[in-house]
This record gives C-alpha cells, sequence and structure tokens, in this order.
C-alpha cells in the first residue's frame, strides 16, 4: 500500500494521492493557516477506522447468513490536550439496518472486527480507550 500527499501550495490544503488511484483532500482550519475546504487529517484517520469495522461487519454479517441492509457507525472521539494530540477515546455507535438480525451475531461481528480484523482499531487503540455499542433496527 502507498500513498503520496502533495501540499497544494494554497494555505494548508493537501492532497492524497493513493494507491489505489484516489484523490483525498485535507485541510486545516482557518486559524491554522488553513481555508476549511476539506477534513482535517484526524478526522480522515477516524473516519478510516468507522469503514474499517464497518466493513468487516458487514462482511462478517453476510457470511453468516445475516440480511443486512445497512449499517452506520458513529465515532465519538476525544484528543489528548498535548502534542502529540493522539486520540485517548473513541466510542462507536453501530446502527445495523436489516431483517430479523440476531442480536448475537451483530455483537459478535462487531467483537471480531475489533478483537482480530480492523487494522485501524487495532493501531489507535494502543492510545485510545476503544468502546463500542449498538442497535439494531428491524426492516
Amino acid at each position: 500500500m502507498d500513498c503520496t500527499v502533495h501540499w497544494t501550495g494554497e494555505g494548508m490544503t493537501f492532497l492524497a494521492e493513493t494507491g489505489s488511484n484516489h484523490v483525498l483532500a485535507m485541510d486545516g482550519a482557518t486559524e491554522g493557516g488553513g481555508r476549511n475546504l476539506a477534513p482535517r487529517p484526524m478526522e480522515v484517520v477516524l473516519a478510516g477506522a468507522g469503514g474499517c469495522t464497518a466493513y468487516d461487519v458487514v462482511v462478517i454479517l453476510k457470511k453468516n447468513g445475516q440480511q443486512v441492509s445497512g449499517c452506520a457507525v458513529r465515532l465519538d472521539a476525544e484528543r489528548a490536550d498535548s502534542d502529540p494530540k493522539v486520540f485517548t477515546r473513541i466510542h462507536m455507535h453501530f446502527t445495523l439496518r436489516g431483517k430479523s438480525l440476531k442480536r448475537s451475531l451483530v455483537e459478535h461481528a462487531i467483537r471480531l472486527s475489533h478483537e482480530k480484523y480492523c487494522s485501524a482499531s487495532a493501531m489507535l487503540g494502543k492510545t485510545a480507550e476503544m468502546t463500542h455499542d449498538f442497535e439494531i433496527a428491524e426492516e
């Protein structure tokens, strides 16, 4: 996996070009010289963790024969007050949609993602207390 990040030369806007040939913009807050045009780099890290675990949960549920039709993860995080301002706490709230989803299998899928599969959660868990809960919305 590779990625190249380029400063655009304007404010604090950066473009990341990923190995899969996609572009992602990042920017800083106006008080830090940015123009507030895109997510902050640490917001991208947090979003990556949410995407990584949501991907795992959907795959695991489908492999277990569950009729999952939706998965959303709301992440609430806190960062250290001093540099480096690492994440110190991350709570993930999952909302799963589907038909007759089994609560025990949803719980199992989330646990497996956090304990075995989600690389982003494993890395962030080195500095942050990671917690999660979930709700199921029946279709």
